[in-house]
């Protein structure tokens, strides 16, 4: 424990070397939950005789996920900057108040999200469209899982208040802790106690409990630098509103998730049928090996840019992003170069049917011939809420996905006789214009937040 709870002062040192040891803990947390989620759909896929009607079913309790994940990253985005912009500023007390905040917001979002999905979940299954075969397996997983919201909110809400802290170990067990003992009992529950679906949500439910009670045992804890007290949970306006504020952007791009996943199978199975379909599940895959790892990268360089730029240290500022922004670009062209020349190795990862692995190699070289420029989308749109740019941060959430990809996928195949590569024509399409509109704006806004001279500026978004 006294290893793992380590911290780091953001305000000195070299900030290269610093960034290391706050992203690369982030970055396997992010890669460790890829992995159990592909892990945990193999498992549901091989139940006997049911195994495909259970995975579909569970796959559409997906867009009820994302809403879930949504509302907790609204109060843990939000906040985490603006706790480290105070931390900088030496306002420490002002910092618990945050904290305390968005986890009085995350219980009052956890009953809320409780009562409405457990209720509602049969309806809500058969508007995402569950069939009478797939909606028992798929309110089964749906109102297990959501008894135990309270925890996922509270794992996802609380852990970026670690790593703004500088306890990136701390937050990285936090995932690998739950991820490891979800993958553990995956197949006892499921297999050993028959308890199909219903043993697969339970074990979810479980290892996100162990998660919860890990951030909570720490935050409470001697060796935080911010404790998380009673006092500081009476939720004040002027205190959780801007935390709203900021974190409205990434709720935006979460909750928007399903929507898109929406769009692309409706048109895809309009136009190319099951096979198509059924590419999309792989490059939606694929593409996540991409995001998430750069998503752990900017999680690594938040913290010190929010408390720099709190404390006014314009230069430590300048180079943690440079330095965040480069290790993006670098690792996003990398992985677009191996998606360009070897696709076909991505898509026999996921399934040995050679129709289908040499249709979804076709059509990952059209929808990753933009993920290169998500390595400047990712680095600016981070980098926004870590200096507590709320409102231009909200409209290149939506930027990328509203007003550019969702209203793609059903304008190009107007336009274009090859209707399947017009909708996946549609994601490069969005990736690059997206990048090139939020690195503009960002570059003009950070050059100006850089002209000043004082820390005026930045007390402006905690107050």
């Amino acid at each position: 424990m006294e290893e793992q709870s380590k911290t780091y002062d953001m305000g000195s040192g070299s900030v290269p070397k610093l960034m290391a040891k706050l992203a690369i803990p982030a970055v396997i947390a992010q890669v460790v939950n890829l992995l159990y989620n592909v892990i945990d759909r193999i498992y549901i896929g091989h139940i006997p005789e049911i195994g495909a009607s259970a995975l579909t079913g569970v796959g559409l309790f997906m867009a009820i996920l994302m809403l879930i994940n949504a509302f907790a990253m609204l109060a843990g985005s939000g906040g985490a900057p603006l706790a480290a912009i105070a931390m900088g500023q030496k306002d420490n007390e002002k910092a618990e108040k945050i904290m305390g905040n968005c986890f009085s917001l995350l219980l009052i979002f956890a009953v809320i999200l409780t009562v409405i999905f457990f209720v509602f979940a049969p309806q809500l299954l058969i508007f995402f469209g569950a069939s009478e075969v797939t909606l028992p397996y798929a309110v089964d997983y749906a109102r297990i899982y959501v008894l135990g919201s309270v925890f996922v909110l509270i794992v996802l809400g609380m852990n970026p208040f670690l790593s703004t802290q500088g306890f990136a170990k701390m937050s990285m067990l936090t995932t690998v802790i739950g991820a490891v003992i979800n993958i553990i009992l995956d197949p006892i529950f499921i297999f050993a106690c028959n308890m199909g679906v219903k043993g697969a949500a339970l074990a979810t439910v479980l290892s996100q409990a162990v998660g919860a009670l890990w951030v909570l045992y720490f935050l409470r804890g001697e060796k935080t630098i911010l404790q998380l007290k009673f006092k500081n949970m009476r939720l004040f306006p002027k205190i959780f509103m801007p935390c709203l504020g900021l974190g409205i952007s990434t709720f935006v791009m979460m909750s928007t998730e399903s929507l898109l996943s929406i769009s692309f199978t409706s048109s895809l199975s309009k136009y190319g049928g099951d096979l198509a379909v059924g590419a999309m599940t792989i490059l939606t895959s694929v593409s996540s090996l991409v995001m998430m790892p750069l998503q752990g990268i900017c999680q690594g360089g938040q913290p010190i840019i929010s408390y720099n730029y709190g404390a006014g240290k314009y230069d430590r500022v300048k180079k943690a992003f440079y330095t965040q922004f480069i290790v993006c670009i670098i690792y996003a062209v990398f992985f677009w170069s191996v998606s360009m020349l070897c696709p076909g190795l991505f898509a026999r990862i996921f399934t040995d049917d050679l129709g289908l692995a040499q249709y979804a190699a076709w059509a990952l070289r059209i929808y990753m011939a933009g993920i290169f420029a998500f390595g400047f989308q990712c680095s600016c749109q981070q980098s926004f809420m870590a200096l507590g740019q709320a409102k231009i941060s909200l409209i290149m959430a939506c930027l990328r996905k509203i007003i550019l990809l969702i209203p793609l996928i059903y304008i190009l195949p107007l336009f274009m006789q090859n209707k399947v590569l017009a909708v996946f024509l549609a994601e490069p399409v969005s990736d690059i214009t997206a990048a090139i509109v939020t690195t503009t704006a960002f570059f003009v806004t950070f050059k100006k937040l850089m002209k000043n001279p004082d820390s005026k500026k930045s007390k402006e978004h905690v107050e």
